[in-house]
């Protein structure tokens, strides 16, 4: 599989810079060096510093970036992000691309420590979800990573998940326990997820051997205690609380005692870190 990010990078380029940067072309001499500093605006914690070098090497392999901050570092406003320095043509060319890729991701890594600080103290991990920008998940996941939290499954391709849809289409007891020794058979290593929408479910699928989670759909903070007890003392399937949660809620729903609480929120709705470029005197 060709790099993700180099194809990103690509195509965020030639968006931006189209036939050239023709403002720079008339205001900016050819020959003029600068020197820009990467500087956080606002406080957060900083993910894709990696990405947005690559922005400026690929628009100019001889400019200079040196990565002064680590990603899943906290920053307070005024931190020295990265340090540029080359042709002003290519700084500017550059700019907006990198500061996009390095805004968005830092934005998910700051929503994620939000998450990650509210339910310090408790057993509950915060994962996302596949709800992710297209072309963008493997950078997104990390930075929720890189936040604090964890990542679900990567895709289609590395964890079973029976969905409501799924079950309708195939929902007796019995053709679940065939699928399931089916699957256990030709692919041992992938873990297995059925969705549960009702406390009744959740006493079925707890009868059905080989489901590694049960997924807790929609459920209320009562009803996901009610789970934890139906379950007992046994360590497993592990449950992942779904649905309703947001930075409001995430701390009841983690006291419950739940192992898992996905929140969609982290890569599809996390706010830009404010992060700007200035040039600085050489």
């Amino acid at each position: 599989m060709d790099d993700p990010a180099a194809i990103l990078i690509d195509l965020a380029l030639t968006e931006d810079i189209g036939d050239g940067d023709i403002t720079s072309r008339y205001f900016v001499s050819e020959d003029r060096h600068a020197r820009a500093l990467v500087t956080a605006r606002g406080s957060g914690v900083v993910s894709g510093t990696t990405i947005a070098a690559r922005v400026f090497a690929k628009v100019d392999p001889e400019t200079k970036v040196e990565i002064l901050i680590d990603d899943g570092s906290r920053v307070a406003a005024g931190a020295v992000i990265l340090h540029v320095e080359g042709r002003a043509r290519s700084l500017l060319a550059a700019e907006r691309t990198a500061l996009n890729f390095l805004q968005h991701l830092s934005g998910i890594a700051t929503l994620a420590s939000h998450y990650a600080d509210r339910v310090m103290g408790t057993r509950a991990i915060i994962l996302d979800t596949r709800k992710t920008t297209p072309g963008y998940r493997l950078l997104e996941k990390q930075a929720v990573v890189d936040g604090g939290c964890s990542n679900h499954r990567m895709g289609l391709h590395d964890r079973i998940m029976v969905k409501d849809n799924h079950l309708a289409a195939n929902g007796d007891d019995d053709a679940i326990r065939a699928t399931i020794r089916r699957i256990r058979a030709e692919i041992p290593h992938i873990e297995v997820e059925l969705e549960a929408d009702t406390l009744a479910q959740v006493a079925r699928f707890l009868a059905i051997d080989g489901v590694d989670h049960i997924l807790l759909d929609n459920m209320t903070p009562d009803e996901l205690r009610e789970a934890v007890i139906l379950r007992g003392e046994r360590k497993s399937p592990l449950f992942e609380a779904s649905g309703g949660v947001n930075l409001e809620t995430v701390r009841g729903i983690a006291e419950t005692g739940v192992e898992f609480i996905s929140v969609g929120a982290l890569t599809h709705s996390a706010p830009a870190l404010d992060i700007g470029l200035d040039f600085t005197a050489i």
